[in-house]
């Protein structure tokens, strides 16, 4: 019984010598288009997107974004007085106009002729136009209630 095992092992033994060893002849290329660059690429274009939409609102948040004056209403000066309440100065024709703005609902607080250029200070780049136009303000508050 051991000569049968014997012959048998030495019948079978060949076969692992025989049996092919090399590496086959084609090899797939790698995926252009892998997951892991398709995710980057969103990535990318969502930053993108989220910067241009950050600068945006910087832009109209700061008021830096010029508007066009067309036709006869101006804007000549707006100040932020609370979250989202501003005061907001409008030339029509050779009148000023201080009106509130706030959320559906814009208020005329005051109006006042258009100031000449020749009584109107030169600012220098030290000096603000708050104390020039406060002045202004009082004095055409005080002829309309004399």
């Amino acid at each position: 019984m051991l000569s049968r095992y014997l012959l048998f092992l030495i019948v079978i033994a060949p076969f692992p010598a025989i049996a092919e060893t090399g590496k086959p002849s084609y090899i797939s290329p790698p995926p252009v288009i892998s997951t892991e660059s398709t995710l980057q690429m969103m990535g990318g274009l969502l930053l993108v997107l989220a910067l241009i939409g950050g600068i945006t609102w910087l832009l109209r948040r700061y008021s830096l974004i010029p508007t066009a004056t067309a036709g006869v209403v101006k804007v000549v000066a707006t100040t932020g007085v609370g979250q989202r309440e501003r005061v907001v100065i409008v030339e029509i024709d050779n009148t000023w106009l201080v009106l509130g703005v706030a959320p559906g609902r814009v208020n005329k607080l005051h109006a006042m002729t258009k100031p000449t250029n020749e009584a109107s200070v030169p600012i220098s780049h030290g000096s603000s136009p708050s104390p020039v136009f406060a002045e202004q303000l009082n004095q055409s508050i005080k002829k309309e209630n004399a």
